[in-house]
């Protein structure tokens, strides 16, 4: 059974009257597990995607099934608890409260939670990011690389079905954005399914596949047969 299942999936804005259509039918399933890449220009279409697939927007029209439920004509209290307790996110902006420690910050998804335990799911969340060093400092004191990592860490630590991954390198010097592909990598490898949505390929060789889109379509679905390997900075057969 495949985690999320997408059959023929549209999306349309609507503006004063003037429709824009921006997904024009796109079909795909993606297994626990996986380490998946969505690429494409901007304009592409990829964000929307996202949004839909994180329970943030919904499909104008399709199917859109999650562990078997179809979760198309949810209503928005329905899908913001599937986001809440199955979903984490990773954005480019970090999106941190300022001058909140780590771990509270992390703590954050955790507030309208009913999961037990709490302090030592943020304490292992943090502790996969290999930031327990920093686990009392303020955000605003970290660098950009830090702070991606505690982002990472607060999209881990309810424990979630999915990690959604927006350009996490994009706000990066390559340095830092080694070290936040090799957390994702390592997640993955320990059974999290990852969905990395970037522009660019060199980031996107880190997954196991990539589906790519173009002007709301997929222009091509292929598993990746050189993967870029973050820890050892090169690529694997």
């Amino acid at each position: 059974m495949a985690l999320i299942e997408i059959k023929n999936l549209k999306k349309d804005y609507v503006n004063d009257e003037v429709v824009t259509s921006v997904l024009h039918g796109v079909t795909f399933n993606i297994e626990a597990g996986e380490f998946v890449a969505i690429m494409g220009p901007s304009g592409s279409g990829k964000s929307t995607l996202m949004h839909i697939l994180g329970f943030l927007d919904r499909a104008t029209s399709g199917v859109f099934k999650f562990k078997n439920r179809d979760v198309t004509n949810l209503d928005d209290n329905q899908l913001a608890q599937i986001r809440n307790e199955e979903v984490g996110f990773v954005f480019q902006a970090f999106n941190l409260l300022p001058k909140t420690s780590i771990y509270d910050n992390v703590k954050l998804p955790l507030i309208y939670s009913t999961k037990k335990n709490q302090d030592k799911l943020v304490k292992d969340a943090i502790k996969a990011v290999d930031l327990m060093h920093r686990i009392n400092n303020f955000s605003n004191q970290l660098s950009g690389g830090e702070k991606q990592r505690v982002a990472i860490a607060r999209a881990l630590v309810t424990e979630p079905s999915i990690i959604f991954a927006d350009e996490p390198t994009g706000n990066l010097d390559s340095k830092s954005g080694q070290v936040v592909m090799e957390i994702l990598e390592k997640l993955n490898d320990d059974g999290h399914t990852v969905i990395l949505v970037t522009h660019e390929h060199d980031t996107a060789q880190h997954a196991r596949r990539i589906i790519k889109l173009r002007d709301g379509l997929i222009v091509s679905d292929e598993k990746v047969k050189s993967r870029r390997s973050a820890k050892e900075g090169e690529l694997q057969k």
